[in-house]
Parts: C-alpha cells; structure tokens; sequence
C-alpha cells in the first residue's frame, strides 16, 4: 500500500507512503525518466497532468472546486504542471481531449460525467493515454479508463460482505426505478452471486407512494405473515382469590390479561397480540432519498419491517442527512471514514476558505497520484494498477487492470436519535476484495 499525502517523499516500493504535495506554487515539466527513457526530452507537455473537467455551465461549482483541488495536489515545488480543459468550451468534451491529447499531456483526469466520459475515453484509448474519470457509473470502466467515482456497486459490496459476517444470508432490495436504483439492484446481485448466495429478491418502485405501498407488501409477503388469530380467553374464571392468585389483589382487563397497579418495559404483550413473522429475508438494500425515502420509511412501518429482524442497507448518499434518519436505527451505509480525510480537509479549508466538497476527494486523489508517478518515473499501467494500491484522502483504494475501482469502505449505522457512528472499521488491509 502507498499513501497519497502532504510532507512524506518516499518511492514506490510495496508498503512504502507515496507523496501527495500540498504547500506551496510552481509547477515543472522537467522531470527526466518519463516513459522508461530516462533523460530524453518528450516536448512540451509530455509530464503534464490533463484536468478536463467543467469550467463553465450548469456543472462549473464542481469543476471549478475539483480543479482547486487538483491545484492543492500539485502545489509543491517540483511537481508536473496541470494542463486544465474546459468540457463546456467549444467542441465540448471531444475537444477539449483532443486539445490535451495534441499538448501531449502524460495522463488524463476527468471528465465529470458518465456521458462525458463515453465521448473522452475512445480517444483516450486510441492515444494510448490513462484516463482516471470521476463518474461513478461503473459502465464506463475499461482496460486504461479507471472509474475513480464511489459507485453504488462498491457500496453495496461491502455491505454485502459485513451483513455475510453477522449471518445473514437472504437479501432483497426495495429501490427506485431509476438508474442509480438499478446500479444498486446490478450491485447486489453481482455481490449475492460472487458470495455464493441464492439471488435476491429486487422490486423496483416508481415515485407514486401508492406504488410504494404495494410493492413493499408484495417483496415483504405481508398478507401471508399476520399471526393467527389467538383462542378466545377463557370466560368461567371464578373472581377472588385462587391457587394462581391467592390474595385476590389482581383484576382481569378487557383483553383477558392480567395487570397489578405497576407496570415495567418487560411486561409481556396482552394477550391476544402476537408479534408479526419476519419477512422471508433478513437483509434488504434501499436507495431512496428524500420525500420518496420518507414514503419508504413509512411502508416499512406498515409492513412490521424494521432492525429487529432485517438488516436495512442503504447508499452513501445517507450519509449528507443522517441525521434526520432516526426512524430508521439500525440501518447501515458503507461510505469513507471522515476521519481519513481530516488533513486534506485542513489544507483545503486554509487555503480556499471553504471546505472541500466530497467530489473534490476524486480530484485531489487522481492528481496527487498522477504527479507522483510522473516524478517517480512515469505513469504505466503497471504503476497504476500496483495491486496494494494507494492510501488516499478517503482511504485505501486500488486500480483494476480492467477499469474499476477498488476502495476501502468503513459501515455506519444509524443511531435512535440520528446519526451516524462506525460500527465496522475500513480495512486497511492490501488484499481488498475486487468489486
């Protein structure tokens, strides 16, 4: 494993810190060695870093923090010059790649989008350039285009896995009908296959919340799981005193119960009231936000569904507002430990004035990682792909030699009150599994 981070200059020998410059300006292209020949000159931009990202438009907030970002990366005195591209200029993304590709930079990081990244990565390819892209959608993974973004398949994976270790082997997911919905549902089933489980049960939802509703009671078989119902209690019990209650101090309730003038949390449910079977599964992955998750949230409730018996999963994207989840306790996501990422946040803060955004993390990774390989003798696959991979400002992740990524993912859980705490560390173990 190599670790990405601010003051440490080491080489890239397994185990060893790989350098992620963060202090002052500058920026040169004079590092000899480059391409396995070491001390030819390659011409202008041939140790430049090519940032293609939106600049302008609908897009540009994030553009323009990641570029700050890339910035950070490169700050130290020594590092490649950063070669930045405007998806949104004249010519769009194809342009601006064929613009980077002609100044002959030596890797490119970006574009933003899934779209995007169909346009750059043929061209790319076809040059024999890396690309290290920020969409999430895993569809865009290839030999030489690495998915840099957390994807849902990554997440569900390591929940798949921490769900396995606490034995539950039954899961099914309740998600939108939309294409992050079916990257997560794609997701699980892949993880259940690779597990060796039996597949899932999927049910996907429109944002209607009658659809909600019978959806859920279809995946959760609610009408087949209501209790049977109880014998009538008996109705000849003499009153007063009697071998079961010899003082005659207790008085029968209208349910046939029996009740003294203190109560406790452990008193037994009155009779006639039988708790609800499980629902045949005992994991389920949501991926709803929102208004549509407040919906889901209370089907739920409707259908007896809750962390007694299920465990829920849900996205990353919980984790932005988990505070307002405490309805649903219990429930896990898989994201980065924010801990992990403390020293970028600082960096970035004192410098811009702001804090960084979680995208900008994918920038600030890709480049300070380009750069060191750039000082450190060349981007090659082989570099990229070394398989203990790199430590980053979100943790530990790995490039395939076939395009995704893989990263090391802390669980959270959701408290009662709301909230999110660790309950399974990220592994900081090299040998991650591939997802």
């Amino acid at each position: 494993m190599s670790r990405l981070r601010k003051g440490v200059s080491t080489g890239l020998a397994a185990g060893t810190f790989l350098t992620l410059a963060a202090c002052s300006g500058g920026g040169s292209s004079s590092v000899p060695g480059v391409g396995g020949v070491p001390g030819v000159s390659e011409g202008p931009g041939a140790h430049d870093v090519g940032l293609i990202l939106p600049l302008t438009g609908r897009n540009a907030a994030y553009g323009l923090r990641m570029r700050d970002a890339a910035k950070l990366a490169l700050s130290a005195k020594g590092s490649p010059a950063l070669d930045v591209h405007d998806t949104n200029a004249p010519g769009g993304t194809e342009q601006a790649v064929r613009d980077a590709l002609a100044r002959g930079d030596a890797i490119l990081l970006g574009p933003l989008t899934a779209t995007e990244t169909a346009a750059a990565a043929p061209l790319a390819i076809n040059a024999g350039k890396p690309e290290l892209a920020f969409t999430s959608d895993s569809r865009q993974a290839r030999p030489g285009v690495w998915v840099m973004g957390l994807t849902p398949e990554q997440q569900v994976r390591r929940m798949v896995d921490a769900a396995r270790a606490t034995g539950r082997k039954n899961f099914a997911a309740f998600l939108p009908d939309n294409a992050f919905g079916h990257a997560m549902g794609d997701g699980l089933a892949r993880a259940c296959r690779d597990a060796g489980l039996k597949d899932p049960q999927i049910v996907f939802h429109t944002m209607d919340a009658q659809n909600i509703d019978d959806g859920l009671k279809t995946l959760s078989a609610i009408e087949t799981r209501q209790p049977a119902a109880p014998a009538p209690a008996p109705t000849d019990v003499p009153a007063g005193p009697s071998a079961i209650d010899p003082t005659g101090e207790t008085t029968a309730n209208p349910t046939g119960s029996t009740e003294t003038g203190a109560t406790s949390a452990t008193t037994p449910a009155p009779q006639g009231v039988l708790p609800v079977p499980p629902p045949p599964f005992d994991a389920l992955v949501l991926a709803d936000t929102g208004l549509e998750l407040g919906r889901v949230i209370t089907a739920l409730q409707a259908d007896h569904i809750d962390s007694s018996q299920v465990q829920i999963m849900g996205p990353a994207l919980w984790k932005a507002f988990d505070g307002k989840l405490g309805a649903l306790h219990g429930a896990w996501y898989a994201a980065s430990d924010a801990h992990d990422r403390m020293g970028y946040v600082a960096q970035y803060r004192a410098l811009y004035k702001q804090s960084p955004s979680p995208v900008t993390d994918f920038a600030y990774d890709a480049t300070a990682l380009a750069g060191s390989l750039i000082r450190q003798g060349g981007v090659t696959t082989q570099a990229l792909t070394r398989p203990d991979g790199y430590m980053g400002v979100d943790g530990l992740f790995r490039l395939r030699p076939d395009g995704h990524v893989t990263r090391a993912l802390a669980i959270y859980q959701i408290q009662r009150g709301g909230g999110a705490r660790i309950v399974v560390p990220a592994s900081r173990d090299v040998a991650i599994r591939p997802s």
